[in-house]
């Protein structure tokens, strides 16, 4: 039984005064109950291997290891990302952990929950229509080709990709939509410390370039006021629970593969601020989330982790050791010590931020115990702590052991300044060397024609020294989905640069990767029903 999410604020000591109830379920929380009150608490990241089509369960893992704290007798809290109804109606479906570790409500969460994501979707295509309207009234510098920002929606839509707007105009163009993950507004309200932080990003949007080369920001546009107006409820992070009753404070949904995979800063400081532990997580593997929570979140925030969870399984394992994803349910311990590499290449990336990192192994019920052996075995070889949990069949009773292993790997004193590695002054080649061979395994980078004229643009208007955000597939440590494993002897090729000003970054498209995903030939969307009392299932 869930307790009054009143009473749940009431747990971390945040006043009715700071609330704006959702019913009885799910509340917003004002800023003002930041104000005057210090960071208490410890920053746990939890990231992963790279995964299986169906993900490792890091949020699972997440909000168990949460469980498990407060189980021991922690005061605790989530901070993690809110789920987008594209993958809720996509090939990955809800995102609110699974099992005995959940956060609730479920199903309000992975839909509309409090209008976060429809805020973003509505203040993102203002700008769009108001710089077409302008266009065609010739109140701009901007031209047609020279319009940059295209629009977005919260549904995987293929077919919206490559779009041409004002058919049969002088300001036809070509454009096309993201997905509301991937929109410059999310990345911004994810990065935003107050409402004058989000108006200040929202005013320096690079809406495109004129013919010249300038860049054209979206204050010229005149609506960014209107914009604000349009997010100043969404800016205030989401309270709910976990079905143990650990706070979580669900706020942003930014995707690691193709935006910068953090919940925001706000959310992560109103836990750090009510809780002596927070478990906060970052999309995906350490090469996509755990990197760009280390470069672009805690960078710009000042921010750091304590400690970093690697959550491994045995089904990923055994597939990066060659085994065909139908046949992942059977033991195959030879398989999973050749996959074993794919865990080292993350445990190497995650060391060099001179953080405690520990590997939880998430257990699925056809694991064998031989299989779990070797991956302890292999931890205890590296030096590294790890533990497995039980968090879907067990909830926070299957995390202690995860939870007893975490706190006793926290420093004692302050943790030490993160050692970044790269630092904005440099140039964007050393950049993109530093994440694809520090963190990729690569051999180096290779930039199309395109890229190089794109960065030249970019470079000319002062936006160099911005830090970068990797559009890279989720399904390999290189840019090629195929390989698996710890791929070796290859080379990243980014084809494509896009600038996210307001929002603080670059973005460095490499491979296929596109910022609107597609739905698979079978879509969960297909799966789910309303009764005719209303209950929904299949989400």
């Amino acid at each position: 039984m869930l307790s009054d999410i009143a009473s749940v604020a009431h747990s971390l000591s945040i006043s009715n005064d700071h609330l704006s109830l959702y019913g009885t379920d799910k509340a917003k929380v004002s800023l003002k109950a930041l104000k005057d009150h210090p960071q208490r608490g410890k920053l746990i990241l939890v990231s992963a291997i790279t995964p299986t089509p169906a993900g490792e369960g890091k949020t699972t893992v997440s909000i168990g290891l949460a469980q498990g704290l407060k189980k021991i007798g922690q005061n605790v809290a989530l901070a993690l990302r809110q789920p987008s109804m594209g993958p809720v109606f996509g090939r990955k479906g809800g995102a609110t952990g699974g099992g005995k570790s959940t956060v609730q409500p479920a199903q309000s969460i992975n839909l509309h929950f409090t209008g976060d994501f429809h805020a973003i979707t509505s203040a993102h295509n203002l700008l769009s229509s108001v710089l077409d309207n302008q266009l065609f009234n010739q109140q701009t510098r901007l031209s047609p080709n020279g319009l940059l920002w295209k629009r977005v929606m919260d549904v995987n839509d293929r077919a919206l990709r490559r779009i041409r707007t004002g058919m049969g105009a002088a300001t036809e163009r070509a454009s096309g939509f993201d997905i509301t993950a991937a929109s410059e507004v999310m990345a911004i309200l994810c990065l935003s410390e107050s409402l004058a932080d989000l108006r200040a990003r929202l005013d320096r949007i690079v809406t495109g370039f004129t013919p010249e080369g300038e860049p054209v920001l979206a204050k010229e546009a005149r609506v960014t006021g209107a914009l604000l107006a349009l997010l100043r409820d969404a800016l205030q992070p989401n309270l709910v629970q976990s079905v143990e009753g650990v706070p979580a404070f669900l706020h942003g949904g930014p995707f690691a593969n193709i935006a910068h995979g953090c919940n925001s800063v706000l959310a992560t400081r109103m836990a750090l601020t009510h809780a002596d532990y927070v478990v906060t997580e970052a999309g995906f593997a350490f090469d996509l989330g755990g990197e760009k929570f280390m470069h672009i979140k805690c960078r710009q925030s000042g921010l750091q982790p304590e400690a970093i969870v690697i959550v491994a399984t045995v089904r990923a394992l055994k597939m990066h050791g060659g085994v065909a994803l139908d046949a992942l349910t059977h033991p195959d311990p030879e398989s999973l010590k050749l996959g074993l590499e794919n865990l080292a290449a993350h445990l190497d990336s995650a060391q060099q931020f001179g953080r405690p990192v520990i590997v939880a192994i998430n257990q699925f019920t056809n694991d064998s115990p031989e299989e779990l052996a070797l991956i302890h075995d292999y931890c205890q070889s590296r030096g590294v702590p790890c533990a497995t949990a039980n968090v879907f069949g067990e909830g926070g009773a299957g995390a202690t052991k995860l939870a007893e292993t975490v706190l006793a790997a926290l420093p004692k004193g302050p943790a030490d300044p993160l050692p970044f590695l790269y630092q904005p002054h440099e140039s964007v080649e050393q950049k993109l060397h530093a994440i694809a061979t520090h963190i990729y395994g690569a051999d180096g980078v290779t930039l199309t024609e395109e890229a190089k004229a794109k960065f030249a643009l970019f470079e000319k208007s002062g936006f160099g020294h911005l830090p970068l955000c990797m559009a890279k597939t989720q399904n390999s440590l290189s840019d090629d989905g195929t390989k698996l494993g710890r791929p070796r002897g290859f080379t990243i090729t980014v084809r494509d640069f896009e600038i996210a000003n307001g929002a603080g970054f670059l973005v460095a498209l490499t491979g296929t990767m596109m910022r609107m995903p597609a739905l698979p030939k079978v879509p969960a969307a297909e799966r789910i029903q309303v009764s005719e009392d209303g209950v929904i299932s299949g989400v």
